[in-house]
């Protein structure tokens, strides 16, 4: 139950940034109002994650928004005693043309130069990280050992409890109607319930984070697109790595999976043509799509049965990289565009973020905020995204 009317923070959306938001902001004492439309935090594209989480970027602030948020995961329950679900098995991308391999020897000394642990591996080697994998025309690719998976909704938990217990506050099923302006400042928020005067906005509405930025007359580059994603039965480890393959075929981009705890393999695609909006159905076109480009890799996949399929939204930009700004009013913040990447960027961005709210930045935040301004020209694509 909420105790004030009156807020330093209010945050539209507990999502994979709203909730990791809250916990560094009410970290720091500051009063926190998180809302929420669904019935528990994480229900919208968060719980749609597969739960990779990598620093395996193109871009050096998404590199160090990466880095962070690994360790943020890999030392939650050695901190807080909760069990989300974290296994470091690496990210391994895979190259069988020399396109895709000289891409990736561009890439690797620019994301060793911006922090990440990562290196070229050959042939063998990606054998050994992957045993079973076809090896017809492998040349090799890229690993990345200290990235890994987790749950996202245990992890969404988690920091929604840490912040709970430090002071914010959480109110679900509750619409937000009106961002309310006084000259060049927002002044309050008000909802289908109440209104609640604050110190600051934050705009982290995820598919919706357009419409909540009109009410404050933000035209934010954010264009929601249909994903989908499924997972098998549980067997016993067979691999490590979440496995990416960067090449096209008809119908998709590229694709990827990887070991869960469980035991269970986890897979998504990216289609091309993308699908535009917001439609979560799952469709029959799916699995006929990505498992003949699953099994042609890894041929020991051919003998799982997938449990289910799901389809969920990943918010996106022309260039892949997510806005962290201040806009329009002086005191309202963007942090939405996260292109399907939310869950794995958010315990870092959500440090960020609060402390670009406080005005308490350190150079690397500054560096961060600048790459990823609203006002860049959107003009560069990661080659990672």
């Amino acid at each position: 139950m909420m105790n004030r009317t009156v807020y330093d923070v209010i945050i539209i959306g507990a999502g994979s940034v709203g909730t990791p938001l809250a916990m560094s902001l009410a970290e720091k004492g500051v009063s926190v109002l998180c809302i929420d439309s669904a019935s528990s935090a994480g229900q919208g594209n968060n719980k749609c994650a597969i739960g990779g989480a990598r620093a395996t970027h193109t871009e050096p602030a998404k590199v160090a928004l990466g880095l962070r948020s690994l360790e943020i995961f890999r030392t939650w329950k050695e901190k807080f005693g909760d069990d989300i679900g974290w296994y470091q098995g690496g990210y391994t991308y895979v190259a069988y043309d020399e396109c895709i391999m000289n891409l990736f020897r561009g890439n690797v000394p620019l994301q060793q130069k911006a922090g990440l642990d990562i290196r070229l591996i050959n042939a063998v080697e990606m054998g050994s990280l992957v045993p079973g994998i076809n090896p017809d025309g492998l040349i090799g690719g890229t690993w990345s050992p200290f990235d890994g998976s987790a749950s996202p909704m245990l992890s969404c938990y988690a920091f929604g409890r840490r912040a709970f217990n430090l002071g914010a506050e959480f109110s679900f099923r509750e619409t937000v109607q009106s961002i309310d302006t006084n000259g060049n400042r927002v002044v309050s928020v008000t909802t289908d319930r109440d209104s609640y005067a604050c110190g600051a906005v934050v705009n982290c509405a995820g598919s919706f984070a357009v419409e909540i930025g009109e009410m404050a007359e933000v035209e934010l580059p954010v264009f929601p697109e249909s994903h989908e994603a499924g997972v098998t039965e549980p067997v016993e480890r067979i691999f490590d790595p979440m496995v990416v393959d960067i090449r096209s075929a008809p119908g998709s981009a590229n694709y990827y999976f990887y070991q869960h705890d469980t035991g269970q393999v986890v897979f998504c695609i990216t289609p091309d043509p993308s699908i535009p909006g917001t439609d979560i159905d799952e469709t029959s076109d799916f699995l006929p799509l990505v498992v003949p480009r699953m099994t042609n890799l890894y041929p020991r996949l051919g003998n799982l049965k997938v449990r289910r399929t799901w389809r969920g939204i990943y918010p996106m930009t022309p260039d892949g990289a997510p806005v962290r700004a201040r806009c329009a009013p002086e005191n309202h913040y963007g942090a939405g565009g996260r292109c399907g990447q939310g869950f794995m960027l958010g315990p870092g961005i959500g440090e960020v973020m609060a402390r670009f709210v406080t005005d308490e930045m350190n150079e690397t935040d500054r560096e961060v905020l600048n790459e990823l301004r609203l006002n860049r020209r959107f003009t560069s694509e990661e080659a990672l995204k």
